[in-house]
């Protein structure tokens, strides 16, 4: 068990890159000590791995991964988020995504499955195939699929290089296997494998940009509506389900889709 979790020290040490010495330092425990923990010549208290992973910014799922591997008592609950226990969290959240309409407004987990929604949101997901919308839908596969938003989102290189560049930071600073996987999985489809040509030619030839932010221009009927997103996780989570969830908004991000959402209000 204490090499196991001393090679899992190691490989988060590794991510965040990170010397044996500045750990061993900023945790205030000798530096013999830490190379005896991830060599498995010693074995970790549940104290000394709260304080590595905390300062390794280990995610609640990843440090409670650690506590196992150690023999110890995992120290964080994972409830769903529809238990009783979830139940004043969740109608919170649910709230702030309602009162958001008719602005796009959802909850989603550590993958981007969404586990919330409002009703404008939801009749946009209605928009797609079925088959993109059975099981939990994933909003990087269906905005990157090519039978998903994909076909629909105006600025579909921006957009697309701006999701492909937070999953895989995501899939990088959590270690889930599971954003990897679905980092190979969008990567592979026709309309992303595309981009690294065009992007090269973009790098090659750089243009001004005037945008503040990045926009998600979505393209319906005959008009081309134009979004920014913010993106809310909890402030002093103590549960994995928690830890994991972000809340995503969109704006407006100019003046005639202002008014189009305007004219839904009303």
């Amino acid at each position: 068990m204490a090499v196991e979790v001393g090679s899992m020290l190691r490989q988060w040490r590794s991510r965040r890159s990170l010397s044996q010495l500045d750990l061993a330092y900023e945790v205030g425990v000798s530096p013999r000590h830490l190379s005896f923990v991830e060599t498995g010549r010693s074995r970790p208290s549940p104290a000394l791995l709260e304080a590595l992973a905390e300062r390794l910014d280990v995610p609640l799922r990843e440090r409670n991964s650690l506590l196992l591997a150690a023999g110890h008592a995992p120290r964080y609950s994972e409830k769903p988020l529809d238990a009783d226990a979830m139940a004043r969290v969740r109608s919170s959240v649910q709230r702030l995504l309602d009162a958001h309409n008719p602005n796009v407004g959802m909850a989603l987990d550590r993958t981007w499955n969404v586990v919330l929604a409002n009703d404008t949101a939801l009749t946009l997901l209605d928009m797609l195939p079925r088959d993109l919308r059975s099981g939990p839908v994933n909003l990087f596969r269906v905005s990157l699929h090519p039978d998903g938003f994909a076909q629909r989102t105006h600025n579909f290189d921006e957009w697309a290089t701006y999701l492909l560049d937070l999953l895989r930071r995501m899939a990088r600073i959590t270690g889930d296997q599971r954003l990897a996987d679905l980092e190979r999985e969008v990567s592979a489809y026709p309309s992303v494998a595309a981009l690294d040509g065009r992007l090269a030619r973009e790098r090659a030839e750089p243009r001004d940009r005037a945008e503040l932010l990045v926009p998600f221009r979505l393209a319906l009927g005959d008009q081309v509506l134009s979004f920014f997103s913010t993106l809310t996780t909890f402030g002093s989570p103590r549960d994995v389900t928690l830890d994991e969830l972000t809340i995503e908004l969109f704006y407006p991000a100019d003046e005639p889709t202002e008014r189009w959402v305007a004219m839904m209000q009303g």
